[in-house]
């Protein structure tokens, strides 16, 4: 199996329109193997299969499209068809497309004939830069064959255990710490007015609450230019994962790389992770028990910061922008988070508001409905399984080696589960007295589902919950540029390893203090203890 043939279209339409001659024998060679790996293609569709995906030009159309439209290509073919699965054939690899919630959950309940394992591990390896040792360490084991055991298997148990409800009460403390004193500082005095970028701010203050909570006191990304460091990486990464030549094309990402795997290397060495979260530590431990080598560990946990960083700041910054957005809705869900909040004044008269991220959950059903509307209207993920053997799902022949994609994007905009108004953003379509008229929890799949099910869903909406919660509550905003307002921005640009579009501009606002918000009032926000959960995908009803 290879799939990197799809980054060499890339590669060679970026080489075309650059004409940089040093790379005109590359270009050459990439469209003669391209070339060749689309006839081959065109002769290896069994009429078994599911029916192939329209096109014009065979395989080429499908990657100009993919290359075009990005994430909205498959959306776009399931319009025209309405089939709720299509064969994509692209060059050197197989692709079935789902667009059918049932088999969707019919794929996540297969996990042997439909597994994520070799897949993971494998892009691990390669986003990593890790040595040939670990990467035989990494699939051994991958499809299974010998027993529940192997880095693979052992990291889903550890993922599950460490971000149980719980499991993460130390981590919610520390983050909403970290969130609260973020926000002190921005708070400005009364009459006054801060100018911030927006999506700018929510990463420097995410990536500081979520990292601390994760890896503890002598956290990496502590140190500023490591942190830089690692959104270098992450804005770099599609020509790693490509694997065509990334010493050429990756050079500053590869760079950013070595430093954050420097950086981790030190704290393993010096025992940080022993101080650091119940996932670390569990994360930490399968590594060893595996014989992963500490340099390797180091490499491979970039894409656990990954994991935890990269989609809850863009998830933050469009519920904080659709909620602003509708003066109407802002009113109203800063009269909930005002319903909430308790104060107590203490014997010196210091006055303390306290946000309580469990009493949201339990009295603010249309933040929370907006909430989960934004993840709806803004995830763009892709679930993907290789076929582990020969399966027919739903009559047709699934082969051997071929992918299988689900992409969120598909799902989320089918107006035949959603309704006609399933382009816009309706802040109330998951209140609990509108269940009826929309579609089942499986129809939600911004979190995607079964074995990969993401595990740090409930942190992650703990804190988005903080901060919407506390922005409104504290503070007024408003764009600074008056013409374009509340205009949602663009988000073609979003990275490869994103599941939640990130806006192409940043947008710039005015920040001051609420009118009756006191100075010298003390904001504390905090989450008790216990299992209960927001439940917002299938599996969540479950968890009580």
């Amino acid at each position: 199996m290879d799939i990197y043939y799809l980054g060499l279209f890339f590669t060679i339409a970026n080489i075309a329109v650059t004409m940089d001659p040093r790379l005109w024998l590359a270009t050459v060679s990439g469209a003669v193997t391209l070339g060749y790996l689309a006839i081959r293609k065109l002769l290896d569709y069994d009429p078994r299969e599911p029916p192939l995906a329209p096109q014009r030009i065979p395989i080429i159309s499908h990657m100009i499209g993919l290359y075009k439209r990005t994430y909205h290509y498959y959306s776009d073919v399931y319009a025209a068809t309405g089939a709720p699965i299509f064969t994509v054939p692209l060059p050197g690899q197989k692709m079935y497309v789902v667009s059918s919630p049932d088999l969707i959950q019919s794929i996540q309940r297969q996990h042997r004939a439909f597994s994520i394992d070799p897949i993971l591990m494998k892009f691990s390896s390669i986003i990593a830069g890790s040595s040939k040792e670990s990467d035989a360490i990494l699939q051994h084991n991958v499809y299974g064959d010998d027993g529940d055991h192997g880095v693979a298997h052992e990291s889903h148990i550890a993922l599950r255990e460490g971000t149980k409800p719980s499991n993460i009460d130390e981590m919610n403390r520390d983050m909403l710490r970290e969130v609260s004193s973020s926000l002190d500082l921005l708070e400005p005095p009364i009459g006054q007015t801060k100018r911030i970028k927006l999506y700018s701010w929510l990463r420097t203050t995410l990536t500081s609450a979520t990292t601390r909570a994760v890896y503890g006191p002598m956290n990496p990304y502590d140190d500023q230019s490591i942190a830089d460091a690692f959104w270098e990486f992450e804005q770099g990464i599609m020509p790693i994962i490509i694997n065509i030549l990334p010493a050429l094309f990756a050079r500053k990402a590869i760079a950013a790389r070595a430093k954050v795997a420097q950086a981790f290397y030190k704290y393993y060495t010096s025992n940080g992770q022993e101080s650091a979260s119940l996932l670390t530590r569990l994360r930490y431990g399968v590594a060893t028990r595996n014989k992963l080598p500490v340099e390797d560990i180091a490499k491979i946990e970039i894409g656990g910061t990954i994991a935890i960083m990269v989609n809850t700041i863009p998830a933050a910054f469009w519920t904080l922008f659709y909620v602003h957005a509708d003066p109407a809705l802002l009113a109203s869900i800063r009269a909930e988070v005002e319903a909430c909040i308790e104060t107590a004044r203490g014997e010196d008269g210091t006055v303390t508001r306290t946000i309580n991220i469990v009493t949201l959950k339990a009295s603010c059903p249309l933040l929370l409905s907006s909430y989960q509307e934004t993840l709806r209207c803004v995830g763009m993920g892709t679930p993907v399984r290789e076929v582990t053997q020969d399966t027919y799902l739903d009559g047709y022949l699934l082969k051997k080696g071929a992918l299988i994609q689900m992409p969120t994007r598909v799902v989320h905009s089918d107006p035949k589960l959603w309704g006609e108004n399933v382009n816009d953003f309706v802040p109330e379509r998951f209140l609990p007295e509108n269940k009826s008229s929309r579609p089942k929890e499986s129809c939600f799949r911004t979190f995607g589902g079964g074995k990969t099910l993401c595990p740090g869903r409930h942190f992650a909406t703990n804190e988005i919950l903080a901060v919407v919660a506390a922005f409104v509550a504290r503070l007024e905003m408003e764009p600074v540029d008056k013409e374009k307002g509340w205009e949602a921005p663009t988000s073609w640009n979003t990275g490869a390893a994103g599941q939640i579009m990130a806006p192409d501009r940043d947008v710039e606002v005015d920040i001051k203090r609420r009118e009756g918000v006191e100075e010298g009032w003390r904001w504390v926000v905090r989450v008790d203890k216990g299992d209960k959960v927001f439940r917002m995908v299938t599996e969540d009803f479950g968890d009580e």
